[in-house]
């Protein structure tokens, strides 16, 4: 019989179980057990015999039954006067035993968190709801399916790139509009990579001829070509300010500079087969690139130019398959996520410092892109056969927080919007998905107002106008004092002397600001 079935006449004492168990066997379906009452204990109850009536009790035994069994032939006035008669004495209980006191409610001598081994955290956050579907989905036809190119990219200004065959499409997140930049011809297409500048107005398009357009997208018009550099297509690019890093079906890593004419400046040999995967970190002093040849090379700026016999930082070598997913951590500099093609289907962190693998974990399926959520601690990586699904894992802990499904063929592409929380996803099936993963954007909370006086409180303010008021009466007493005491002070020995007079009317209106004092309060 086939898994998952139930049988058509299952013993009662085992239909239960089998139930519950071919259930459980279906993803997001569970079966719970009815629960018992919450004020129900099972706790037995100890009654109370002087709660009982036992008169009533024996009347019911003996001679209230007697009336049923045999009933008496009576007129309609008699029945009604006996049942008025039993209503009024309660004789119309149907319990013979019949308790008047409720049992009394259960008390907890300890209350529940008595028996909690871990402490209550009251600013725990509650966990994030993580819709399962997609919010919105596009067609995206003849987008190419192959799993070295990289055909879709969120600009800083919102707006979407991604690549169908020959032509670059825009799609401005803010109003939802769709937008054609340019259709590449086909001797020298298709697309095989796009890439926003910083910016988001200049965007990087390479083409299948090895060739590189830089575009305005404001004004819809071709800046520059670059050409020289690779030999065959160009299926990765990077942006690091005013450097644009493309990677090569050749091998080649090259620095150009899009300012000057002659814009290669650097050029980075390593790997032997096409580059498929390419990132700057966020500091732009290290790159990270992985290739079909299943290395992982970490290059920095500064042994570049260097007369060292390699130009690389770190050789990695751990994958076993081609490397094209790369992702660097937004909360700490020096950690590198990478994922590894069919062969490997696994995802490895690595410090880029000292070139050590720190975890390395097998998601089970083709790794084809890897995001880090800006909030939290967490990674999105996007997968292939055998269920093109999107997974969320927690970091450190690598515990899948979510998977979602929708697309029917690997998804290939995955790009993050600029608040951090949407994440458009591109598959193999011509569809162009919308998933709010990382949740709403944290709203920044508004700034204290600032006090415009040093005292907030009305008493504080009234009693400091009040010793402001007192010293100010006091400077122009003794002003006036001391104009009046200037030609006293050249009289005879028999007058007083200034200070004696001004020491006694200071005296005098100190006793007089401290009388107004308690007489205003």
């Amino acid at each position: 019989m086939d898994a998952g079935s139930v049988y058509s006449s299952p013993s009662p004492s085992s239909s239960t179980s089998r139930y519950l168990k071919s259930q459980s066997r279906f993803p997001l379906q569970e079966q719970f057990l009815q629960r018992k009452k919450p004020r129900e204990n099972l706790d037995r109850f100890i009654p109370n015999r002087s709660a009982m009536d036992f008169d009533y009790a024996h009347y019911m035994l003996t001679e209230g039954r007697k009336g049923k069994e045999i009933p008496p032939a009576s007129s309609p006035s008699r029945e009604a006067y006996r049942k008025h008669l039993a209503e009024t004495f309660n004789m119309n209980r149907t319990r013979i035993l019949a308790f008047k006191d409720k049992p009394p409610a259960s008390v907890e001598l300890f209350p529940p968190h008595f028996f909690s081994s871990a402490p209550q955290d009251k600013s725990a956050k509650p966990r994030r709801h993580i819709p399962q579907t997609s919010e919105r989905t596009l067609d995206a036809p003849d987008i190419v399916d192959d799993y070295y190119l990289n055909l879709l990219d969120w600009g800083s200004s919102n707006v979407l790139a991604i690549a169908l065959g020959n032509t670059v499409y825009l799609w401005d997140g803010s109003n939802g509009s769709t937008s054609e930049l340019v259709t590449i011809d086909d001797e020298d297409g298709p697309v095989t990579s796009v890439n926003w500048a910083p910016d988001g107005q200049h965007i990087a398009i390479g083409l299948n001829n090895s060739e590189v357009q830089l575009w305005d997208s404001t004004a819809n018009r071709q800046l520059r070509t670059l050409r020289g550099g690779h030999r065959l297509r160009v299926g990765s690019l990077a942006w690091n300010n005013h450097i644009l890093t493309t990677g090569g079906m050749c091998g080649l890593i090259i620095n150009n500079d899009v300012r000057v004419r002659s814009h290669i400046v650097e050029t980075y040999r390593g790997h032997e087969q096409e580059v498929c995967g390419l990132k700057w970190s966020p500091s732009g002093r290290q790159l990270a690139s992985g290739g079909n040849d299943n290395r992982l090379f970490i290059w920095d700026r500064s042994m570049a130019s260097s007369n060292a016999a390699t130009q690389w930082l770190h050789r990695l070598e751990e994958h076993t398959s081609a490397v094209k997913a790369l992702a660097w951590c937004p909360f700490q500099s020096n950690l590198l996520a990478s994922g590894g093609g069919g062969d490997d289907r696994s995802i490895k962190f690595w410090n880029t410092h000292t070139g050590a693998c720190l975890n390395s974990v097998d998601t089970g399926s083709q790794v084809c892109a890897l995001l880090w959520n800006k909030n939290e601690r967490e990674l999105l990586s996007s997968h292939g056969f055998s269920q093109n699904q999107l997974t969320l894992w927690k970091y450190p802990s690598m515990v899948k927080m979510a998977e979602l499904t929708g697309h029917t063929s690997r998804v290939l592409f995955m790009a993050q919007s600029p608040d951090g929380c949407t994440v458009a996803t591109a598959a193999a099936d011509e569809t162009l998905k919308f998933w709010n993963v990382f949740g709403a954007p944290q709203v920044a909370k508004p700034a204290p107002k600032a006090n415009p006086e040093p005292f907030s409180h009305p008493r504080e303010l009234q009693g400091k106008e009040m010793q402001h008021q007192m010293i100010q009466r006091t400077l122009e007493l003794t002003a006036n004092i001391r104009e009046q005491l200037q030609p006293r002070e050249l009289q005879g020995p028999g007058q007083l002397s200034g200070s004696k007079v001004q020491s006694s009317a200071l005296k005098v209106h100190s006793s007089r600001l401290m009388s107004d004092k308690y007489a205003s309060n």
